[in-house]
């Protein structure tokens, strides 16, 4: 599924508005069931459910097993997804929607610049100039003000 021109800005800004989302609904789930772990858990199975789904109605093939592999980080995603959501769970009361919003996306604006700077995981080499270093400035200084007023 290619998306050219402007679709691939929508769908982003789309899957951003689904990640803010999901932490309102997280948080909401953590107080009915009264802990974090639970609720992430429960967010985990639906997500895995609903992509069960898509892969039968699109007719997506499993991969083979004897192809599975690859460096140990290309499986940390899971982990990285868990760590997301506990602590989105944890920090969405405190830290309120926008203030909690700011500091995960200037986190992944921070870490983006770091990977595409050294090319590291699947990323190709893509120098941190002077814009990139103002962005990144922008959004801290953006994320501040959010947090302050």
């Amino acid at each position: 599924m290619a998306l050219t021109g402007w679709l691939p800005y929508v769908a982003g800004l789309l899957a951003g508005t689904a990640i803010t989302i999901q932490m309102g609904a997280n948080a909401r789930l953590k107080e009915v069931f009264g802990e974090a772990l639970p609720a992430v858990v429960v967010n985990s199975v639906v997500g895995v459910i609903v992509l069960i789904a898509i892969i039968a109605a699109m007719r997506t093939p499993w991969p083979d097993p004897h192809k599975l592999g690859g460096p140990w980080w290309a499986w940390a995603g899971g982990l990285m997804g868990a760590l997301y959501g506990v602590a989105s769970v944890l920090l969405a009361r405190k830290l309120r929607a926008a203030t909690l919003t700011a500091i995960v996306v200037t986190g992944q604006l921070l870490c983006s610049v770091t990977l595409d700077h050294f090319g590291w995981l699947a990323f190709e080499p893509h120098p941190a100039g002077i814009g990139r270093v103002l962005g990144c400035a922008l959004m801290i200084a953006g994320f501040v003000l959010l947090a302050k007023f």
